[in-house]
């Protein structure tokens, strides 16, 4: 199911042409962001859920993300790829979320336990949630791959949306991909071992 929702949202995007959209957008063409959001959301979320929020915040961050977009659509370069441009003010958004997640969480205080939540669903194949693998890598590295991988950016377009350099996007992106193969072979050979299927 999951690898069906990310090849979705990169088939969506390809039919779309996002940089026109976006300068309707600008013109004030009514139907360009619902347009823009119908293309980009389902990788945005997924970009948010990689990075262990939950599915509420990861909403919360989404609806934060337009939000900034719409204020500051005007600073959309015509004629610039957009993806890294929504992705860096996603970025932002993230950061800022947890931020205000932790100085919330510094004043509160546990009155009681609440009451677990329904598992979800392994996938089909049988093999961990990406948001479960992804988790497992160093903040950085998420960040890099869910961009990569589910939002489809180009190693170009990661490099803008995280100030850096394609270099440092690249390493990054090969120390995530060999840390993901040693956490599959590990669940491989668990499963084995433990007499999975």
């Amino acid at each position: 199911m999951r690898s069906g929702l990310q090849e979705n949202s990169v088939a969506q995007r390809s039919f779309v042409d996002l940089d026109h959209w976006m300068e309707r957008y600008q013109q004030a063409d009514p139907a360009a962001p619902a347009t823009l959001i119908a293309a980009l959301s389902p990788a945005l979320l997924c970009f948010f859920r990689s990075q262990q929020a939950n599915r509420e915040h990861a909403d919360d961050l989404l609806q934060d993300t337009w939000l900034r977009i719409h204020r500051v659509r005007h600073t959309y370069r015509p004629g610039e790829p957009v993806l890294p441009w929504v992705y860096a003010i996603a970025r932002r958004a993230g950061v800022d979320g947890y931020r205000k997640t932790r100085r919330i969480a510094a004043h509160e205080i546990a009155v009681e336990a609440l009451p677990a939540r329904f598992a979800q669903s392994e996938p089909p194949n049988g093999l961990p949630a990406f948001e479960d693998l992804v988790a497992a890598l160093p903040e950085a590295q998420q960040e890099v791959i869910t961009m990569l991988k589910v939002g489809g950016l180009s190693l170009e377009e990661v490099a803008r949306a995280t100030s850096s350099t394609v270099g440092a996007v690249k390493q990054k992106a090969h120390r995530a991909y060999e840390r993901l193969r040693k956490l599959l072979h590990t669940y491989a050979e668990d499963n084995v071992a433990g007499g999975a299927p």
